[in-house]
């Protein structure tokens, strides 16, 4: 089926979203896409039209399952296009979402395999978000939770919620990555901020913004 790549990053955001709640409404995208509520409902007539979602005026979006198929495919072709920056061009985790969001846009199977292949068909992007298979499964990832609700002392980072590169380069310049070993040292009641200490490196203390966004498991 030939998409804009507008009608993709719509079908994209609609499965962001709808990952969370059953129906997504008009308002939702237009703020996760910066775009007004009737470019919305116009594009939301033109998908239903190539049945890639169902929607009802005031009722809601979601996607059916061919919508929901081609999500899965988009976010596929972004991960893959990350994990290919950071690992074989050096890019730091901060850089590479923007360029992603244009590669994802390269609709051909046969380089999506052989992107997959040569990255030896990784299961985790570059921010620790699980890559879907050719078949559109995605492999279940050990449980993990926010760094301002985890309750054990002793953790790992296993990805981040928030994806800015504002966020990005604070933590690269904290040296917190994917795999990085922490310690909580302290938890502050007064502004729920956590003093966290990294193996050689001086403690120090985040925001519980930050926290909120660093997602961890136990050690």
């Amino acid at each position: 089926m030939n998409l804009t790549i507008a009608e993709e990053n719509y079908i994209k955001s609609i499965f962001k979203l709808q990952e969370g709640q059953e129906t997504v409404s008009t308002n939702a995208i237009a703020y996760e896409l910066d775009t007004k509520p009737a470019s919305v409902t116009d594009m939301a007539k033109k998908l239903k039209e190539k049945k890639l979602i169902d929607y009802e005026k005031y009722r809601g979006i979601t996607l059916t399952g061919d919508g929901r198929r081609i999500a899965l495919q988009i976010i596929r072709r972004h991960r893959l296009w990350e994990c290919f920056l950071v690992d074989k061009l050096a890019f730091s985790w901060e850089e590479v979402h923007e360029l992603a969001e244009e590669l994802e846009h390269v609709r051909s199977e046969k380089l999506t395999t052989r992107l997959s292949d040569f990255l030896g068909n990784p299961t985790t992007d570059p921010h620790g978000d699980p890559i879907p298979d050719a078949q559109g499964r995605m492999n279940k990832t050990r449980p993990h939770h926010p760094l301002d609700k985890a309750t054990a002392k002793r953790l790992e980072v296993a990805a981040v919620n928030d994806q800015s590169t504002a966020l990005l380069e604070f933590l690269k310049a904290k040296g917190i990555r994917l795999g990085t070993q922490i310690e909580v040292i302290e938890r502050y009641e007064f502004d729920n901020s956590v003093e966290i200490k990294i193996k050689n490196q001086p403690a120090f203390t985040i925001s519980e913004q930050v926290a909120k966004n660093i997602l961890v498991r136990p050690l």
